[in-house]
């Protein structure tokens, strides 16, 4: 008859005891993995604006284009698309100095 292998839930043999281990140091490594990726979640309305990756990233590149663009020359070149000013207000009414006077 062949024998068969019990199916252990456990990976690791039980001789393995980290805790005794000396110079293991949890997350040691963390700092470095998360430096060497930049991923970044988008909402998900936003991210139905956009049919693929390349698509973001053209479109960052164009605003970080125009904001180097606009920091470069101080302002925006062309007054057209500066916002209007608000319209003018209207100036207080006065009472009349007549009735103060008697």
């Amino acid at each position: 008859m062949k024998k068969t292998n019990p199916i252990v839930a456990d990976d690791m043999r039980p001789e393995y005891d980290f805790a005794s281990m000396k110079g293991g140091v949890r997350g040691k490594y963390a700092r470095r993995a998360r430096a060497g990726t930049n991923i970044v979640l988008i909402e998900p309305e936003v991210a139905e604006a956009f049919p693929s990756e390349q698509a973001v990233n053209e479109a960052l590149k164009g605003v970080l284009n125009t904001t180097r663009a606009v920091r470069s020359t101080g302002g925006l070149p062309n007054r057209a698309l500066q916002p209007t000013n608000r319209a003018p207000r209207k100036a207080k009414s006065r009472k009349s100095s007549r009735s103060a006077r008697g």
